[in-house]
């Protein structure tokens, strides 16, 4: 984990980082500098991108520093890369498949600078539609890591997941909140400068639950603030590697729970989530036998053997 530096010469910088979602990415930049904050800095870190998004940075945007990786650092080595030499008051970690709405950029600001135990602060996402997407979290238990995300889910027990994604709180209501999800999260320097940031042992999914988890028992506040509002194409990175999304997305829930509960908790969690995917490879199996849709049987076929193969460890 990186720690920044101790200059402190800028209000704001805007970490972002990118991985084949150049338009995407375009689009972010565009409603960043709409805003126009005089003492702000913008970061993007590029893991490897094959689609021209360096290039299109260097020519469009050259205020713009970029650093380009020779391969995929994954989504907390990125971060952190940037966070070394970001110079600012605050820090944001910002997913290229975002967009800015309005005043939410200085709104955010303000509300840091009035609430000095806050150490951490998220926007209310937005889907391309308008509607409210889900990014406020209490922290998982056990239960809820079984269903959430999984084939599972439509089957939990009525209150575990609703708990897990506060549904009990009206998602226009100021609160403050366990985790925040990390495609648009506000942090103090001081909060980098003692919790560090992100544990790279994650490549990508669970990094900002374990780095809000370190906030808040570090004694910070974490909180969501609606009126600041930020559209969110989610996914767009992740759905270019199916298999690997699932085999992350799992190993870094069990990971999560590895550190944060103990190996026991962990290895239950690893085992029943193995036990689903070999049930779910072997539905797919018979519906392939069956004739049902033989192409997207054996695509996911092939993405069950793969996860099965990682062992989620």
């Amino acid at each position: 984990m990186t720690i920044l530096p101790k200059i402190d010469v800028i209000d704001l910088s805007i970490v972002i980082v990118n991985w084949n979602v150049r338009e995407l990415l375009r689009r972010c930049l565009a409603s960043i500098f709409v805003a126009d904050l005089p003492r702000m800095e913008v970061i993007v870190v590029d893991n490897a991108s094959s689609d021209g998004s360096s290039e299109m940075l260097r020519a469009e945007f050259p205020q713009v520093m970029l650093l380009a990786n020779a391969h995929n650092r994954g989504f907390p080595a990125g971060n952190n890369q940037a966070f070394a030499v970001a110079r600012g008051r605050y820090v944001m970690t910002l997913n290229p498949d975002t967009e800015l709405i309005g005043q939410a950029l200085t709104g955010m600001l303000a509300y840091l600078d009035a609430h000095p135990q806050v150490g951490a602060l998220g926007p209310q996402l937005l889907n391309p539609d308008g509607s409210i997407q889900s990014s406020r979290r209490r922290f998982p238990t056990l239960s809820t890591a079984l269903f959430e995300s999984t084939w599972l889910q439509g089957l939990a027990p009525h209150g575990v997941l609703q708990r897990y994604y506060m549904e009990d709180i009206a998602p226009n209501v100021m609160q403050e909140v366990d985790w925040l999800v990390g495609a648009c999260i506000l942090v103090r320097r001081e909060v980098l400068q003692t919790v560090g940031g992100f544990d790279e042992a994650f490549f990508m999914y669970s990094e900002e639950l374990d780095w809000c988890k370190r906030i808040q028992s570090a004694g910070w506040k974490i909180v969501y603030l609606p009126e600041a509002k930020v559209i969110h194409h989610t996914g767009r990175s992740s759905e270019q590697a199916v298999a690997a999304r699932h085999i992350h997305f799992q190993t870094s829930k069990v990971r999560y729970f590895r550190k944060h509960h103990g190996r026991w908790a962990a290895g239950v969690l690893r085992l029943l989530l193995l036990g689903m995917y070999v049930w779910q490879l072997g539905l797919e199996s018979a519906k392939a036998l069956l004739g049902h849709k033989r192409s997207m049987r054996r695509q996911r076929i092939g993405v069950y053997w793969q996860v099965l193969r990682s062992g989620l460890r």
